[in-house]
């Protein structure tokens, strides 16, 4: 698979692909120093989750009926996650109460209308759009794309929040899941759902977990044969077996799905 992203006022494009039992990256449009090098290969880490140990949370799956076929079928899945914290809540509002097929399709048409892109070997290569860029635009930029209303008041919102650095990635790093869901819950249009679902994918907080996903009940309610959702109450008492691993056990179910 190949990524463009942007390290030091540079974008880079490059190609992953597995090679005995490895990873093997190779930069295709550019030449990096090894400072470059190292921030390469430590977002690739961030990005596919691969310096947290599963063996922990397999020891608690195997012993729990809803989780312990789902970790067998699908051992070694990780979490992929979201490095960028404005790409990770602007793409939690898209995804909101739309599947998730048009939520990619509103996806695309945002990144190729309003991110830079590179061209290699007669392909596009997009960067997903600057806080920057973002928050000079409006309705009249955003509903032809098919945006809701809601959801392009909301995105411009949170791309001004980041470029004006009231918020940023390096103040949420290191607080707790309460403080830096509070952080985030001061945009408006960022609810408790969007910050758990960005906490999960951007910062791996391993109790950061979208309680209230329709998701999360349908696999639930599918894996015990139940008749109707289970309740708040019913998700929170099952994944309370889950302590300290309630973000893999939601990845998971809803692999499930």
């Amino acid at each position: 698979m190949r990524k463009l992203i942007r390290i030091n006022s540079q974008d880079v494009l490059f190609e992953i692909s597995p090679k005995d039992h490895h990873l093997e990256i190779t930069v295709l449009n550019a030449s990096l120093s090894a400072t470059d090098q190292d921030t390469l290969v430590h977002f690739i880490k961030e990005w596919f989750d691969l310096e947290t140990d599963l063996k922990p949370f397999y020891l608690i799956a195997s012993k729990d009926k809803l989780l312990k076929d789902l970790t067998k079928q699908y051992h070694g899945y990780r979490i992929i996650g979201q490095p960028d914290l404005f790409e990770s809540l602007v793409w939690a509002v898209l995804g909101q109460q739309i599947n998730v097929q048009f939520a990619y399709t509103l996806k695309q048409r945002f990144v190729e209308k309003f991110g830079s892109k590179v061209v290699f070997q007669d392909n596009d290569y997009f960067l997903f759009p600057t806080p920057e860029a973002v928050s000079i635009l409006n309705d009249e930029h955003l509903l032809p794309l098919q945006f809701s209303r809601q959801k392009s008041k909301y995105t411009v919102l949170i791309a001004e929040a980041f470029a004006n650095h009231s918020i940023s990635k390096e103040k949420i790093k290191g607080l707790t899941l309460q403080e830096a869901k509070e952080q985030l819950m001061k945009i408006k249009g960022v609810g408790n759902w969007t910050a758990n679902y960005a906490l999960m994918k951007t910062f791996r907080y391993p109790d950061a977990f979208p309680l209230e996903d329709a998701g999360i009940h349908n696999a639930i309610k599918r894996l015990k044969k139940l008749e109707r959702k289970p309740t708040l109450e019913e998700v929170k008492k099952i994944f309370k077996k889950y302590k300290g691993w309630e973000a893999y056990a939601t990845l998971y179910l809803w692999k499930s799905l």
